[in-house]
């Protein structure tokens, strides 16, 4: 899939994951459904399908827009300012 025009590509740098699981989760002893990666940071947290949608929380706190899926067998990246997905 050709990378759309998202104009936040200079966000992306190469990160070191801030854990294996749900940093928060894993804090509070919650579970999680899914995990993104902040390719901004490094930061890991939940998915918004999981209780406590730690991903999105930490875009909206730290303004870092583009995830990524760290589920096995998954590629893909996703912006919240552009609202875009792409593998």
């Amino acid at each position: 899939m050709k990378t759309p025009a998202c104009a936040h590509l200079s966000h992306i740098h190469s990160v070191t994951a801030s854990g294996t699981g749900c940093t928060e989760c894993v804090e509070m002893g919650a579970r999680w459904v899914h995990l993104r990666e902040c390719l901004e940071c490094g930061h890991v947290g939940c998915c918004d399908s999981s209780e406590h949608t730690h991903a999105t929380k930490h875009y909206l706190k730290s303004k870092h827009p583009i995830m990524h899926s760290i589920e096995p067998g998954e590629s893909w990246k996703y912006c919240y300012i552009d609202e875009l997905m792409w593998e």
